[in-house]
Parts: structure tokens; sequence; C-alpha cells
């Protein structure tokens, strides 16, 4: 008696690649394909096309057609209600990705600013009535005690 040894093989494939047919995204975003053919119409989906143009939808695609569909049967958006709310989220995605940026490049500039500061600091010659006077032994201009560079 022979036993055979059963092996699994797991491939992991980008959310954005396109692998199901229209039949199977239809079936997995619980919506008839017709439906999906429409939506694609009206610019809420775009899926890929293999060479021969047959669609085919990511995994991104079915999760967003549940989405669509989340909204119109949940909450009772129209087409266009759920057009500006996608609309509306890919603003606010792409003005949070430009905060990130801007707010990357304000440390940036602050860093830049302090490592400025600190040189300048360090080249400050203090001045005494036309006399250089060594850093260690100059008082505070407010009378306060001497400072230690």
């Amino acid at each position: 008696m022979s036993t055979r040894r059963r092996t699994t093989t797991r491939i992991e494939v980008s959310a954005e690649r396109g692998v199901f047919m229209i039949s199977v995204a239809a079936e997995l975003a619980e919506m008839h394909p017709q439906t999906l053919r429409m939506y694609e119409a009206r610019g809420l989906i775009e899926p890929k096309r293999s060479p021969k143009g047959t669609r085919l939808y990511s995994y991104s695609d079915v999760e967003r057609l549940r989405r669509i569909q989340e909204m119109t049967a949940e909450l009772g958006l129209n087409l266009a209600g759920v057009e500006r709310v996608l609309e509306l989220e890919l603003q606010l995605d792409r003005a949070r990705k430009r905060v990130e940026a801007l707010q990357r490049e304000l440390a940036e500039t602050r860093n830049e600013l302090d490592a400025a500061t600190r040189r300048l600091r360090g080249e400050v010659v203090p001045y005494r009535r036309g006399e250089v006077v060594p850093v260690r032994k100059v008082a505070r201009a407010d009378g306060g005690a001497q400072r230690r560079i």
C-alpha cells in the first residue's frame, strides 16, 4: 500500500492584480454580472483587461463592489450619491498624503534650521567695546550669570 503525500502550494497575488473574470467577481460581490458592467459604464469600477479584452477584476475591485453594494442597499444611496462619496474619499486620501508630505518637509526644514542655528552660535564671536572677549568669560547682556559654551 503506497501513501501519497499531499503538498499545498500557496501563491500570493497583489490585491490590485486582475485575476477574477466577471462571473466570478459578480459571485464574490453577490451581484449580477450585468450590474458590474453598468458600474463600469458609470466609472464606479475599472477592471483590468486581458490581452483579448476580457474583464479581469482584482481583489480590490471586488472589495469596492461590496462597498458600493453596502452604500446602495444598507445606506440607501443612489449611484450618484455613491459616485460622490467615492470622489470625496479620493480627494480626502490625496489631501491626507499631501499633509503627510508637508509634515515631512516641515520636519526636515526645522532640522536644517536647528543645525544652522547651532553652527551660527558656534561662529559668533563675543565683543565688548572694541575687544574680542574669550567665549567662556562672556557675561549675558541682561546682567545674568556668565554663560559657558
